[in-house]
């Protein structure tokens, strides 16, 4: 495996990472009013109302999360299966091109949900607009670790590629 795709899998190692963690955590939208606290994720919200213990129950999602919630683990897997096949690619190099291929198309799906999501902001228990949160409601900790996952897909994906690389004859 040469240098840059060893690079590149480490990449896309971390971004499905951030992506998982994401996934997993219901941090992607939270509310710190009135004495309570609201934390909204893909898979579940919680609620802490004055100081009593988190109480958790599966997300009912808007239709433009349910997209989001698809979108986010067909990339997951695009991820998943990109970094094995950098890794296969050390003793068969025929599969370098399908990697890198693969890889954009969850570059993609990872771009498709950072469109998708804010357009169910709209949702009854936010009560915003599409790309609007209402000031009492901010983005958490999982949004940020999704668009950190979409921004090192993108970096893997050019070193991938060897997009930015000078071209030296």
């Amino acid at each position: 495996m040469d240098k840059l795709n060893a690079i590149s899998t480490l990449f896309f190692v971390m971004a499905d990472v951030f992506a998982l963690v994401s996934l997993i955590l219901p941090d992607w939208i939270v509310s710190d009013i009135g004495g309570g606290r609201t934390r909204i994720g893909l898979l579940e919200t919680c609620f802490i109302i004055y100081g009593r213990d988190p109480t958790c129950e599966a997300s009912v999602l808007p239709t433009e999360w349910t997209f989001s919630l698809i979108l986010l683990v067909l990339g997951i897997l695009t991820s998943t299966i990109t970094s094995v096949l950098f890794v296969i690619s050390q003793w068969r190099s025929s599969v370098t091109n399908a990697a890198r291929w693969i890889g954009f198309v969850g570059m993609i799906f990872f771009c498709l949900v950072a469109v998708t999501f804010p357009l169910g902001f709209s949702m009854d228990a936010i009560g915003g607009d599409p790309f609007q949160l209402p000031n009492s409601f901010q983005v958490g900790i999982s949004y940020i670790l999704f668009v950190l996952a979409l921004w090192i897909t993108v970096v893997s994906e050019l070193i991938a590629g060897k997009v930015c690389l000078p071209h030296i004859r």
